[in-house]
């Protein structure tokens, strides 16, 4: 059996049209006709019905679909796994990590860790922090960082950090060093407020806003990066980690305005993984060293 009349096969059983898999693989369409051939004489069943233009899959083409489709991708994952030996990768390590924690202290340690582990392939998957525990549980990442508290009882997790959140405000927001105060409540009458860029605080943050401040204006905006930018460029304010905008805070890009309406509460990040190995120890040190070392 040839490789190519399996990678033909597979492509046909999706497209269900022999012109679009000739175009999608770059070969005419008589050259898969001729792939599909082959591969039925060589099972000695057929895979496909012919009706006039249409094709359709046998009962016999459907349980060999996904069979061919697990083929393909164990052949796949083999060569990516001897690049990866080639490279000098012993060990492959799939972090799943939130948008909010790409934004903060991971680009700060991963430079110390992979140095201390030349040996180690490390794939790093932003994820939404709703999807991570899924697939820590699952297995299809070795480890994962959420902003969610998680529930599975199967999984080992701890906090990392714990954060207080900022009242963030364009950094021209007070007219100059040495004018007035200006107050959390005219700021959020005058500015649009970006809100549900974090998985967990903004229903009760916005209730008790609301209570506070009557007629308050917002914008949805789910990346807490775009939600930065569009503060530095003063499109309106929000209420952030400070672990996000601390950067932007020291260099001057971000103000932090005082914010006295009601306390604000704090929000956590999570390490979850299936056991707390060495090699999980070590990465979890790490990260709680940036904030508490």
């Amino acid at each position: 059996m040839d490789l190519a009349w399996l990678k033909t096969f597979a492509d046909a059983a999706e497209t269900l049209n022999f012109r679009k898999t000739s175009e999608r693989l770059l070969m005419s369409q008589p050259s898969v006709t001729v792939h599909i051939r082959l591969l039925e004489e060589s099972l000695g069943v057929v895979l496909f019905q012919r009706q006039k233009n249409r094709v359709s899959l046998t009962e016999e083409g459907k349980l060999f679909k996904g069979e061919a489709d697990k083929l393909l991708r164990q052949l796949e994952q083999s060569v990516e796994n001897v690049h990866s030996f080639a490279q000098g990768y012993r060990k492959k390590w799939v972090l799943a990590i939130s948008p909010l924690m790409a934004e903060t202290v991971l680009p700060y340690l991963l430079k110390s860790f992979t140095k201390q582990h030349p040996d180690l392939e490390l794939v790093i998957r932003v994820e939404e922090s709703e999807k991570i525990e899924g697939l820590v549980e699952t297995g299809e990442v070795s480890a994962g960082i959420s902003a969610i508290h998680p529930v599975s009882r199967v999984l080992h997790s701890e906090v990392v950090y714990k954060d207080e959140l900022v009242f963030v405000v364009p950094r021209d927001a007070y007219d100059d060093e040495s004018g007035p105060v200006i107050s959390d409540e005219a700021m959020l009458r005058s500015h649009y407020l970006f809100i549900h860029h974090h998985p967990v605080f903004w229903n009760e943050l916005l209730v008790k806003l609301n209570l506070k401040v009557p007629g308050l204006r917002t914008m949805t905006v789910t990346q807490a990066h775009i939600a930065k930018r569009f503060i530095q460029e003063g499109l309106g304010i929000s209420f952030l980690p400070r672990s996000m905008v601390r950067r932007e805070l020291i260099e001057g890009r971000l103000l932090e305005a005082p914010f006295g309406l009601f306390s604000l509460p704090e929000v956590a990040t999570y390490f979850l993984c299936k056991e707390k190995n060495e090699l999980e120890k070590e990465f979890l040190e790490r990260i709680q060293a940036v904030y508490f070392g």
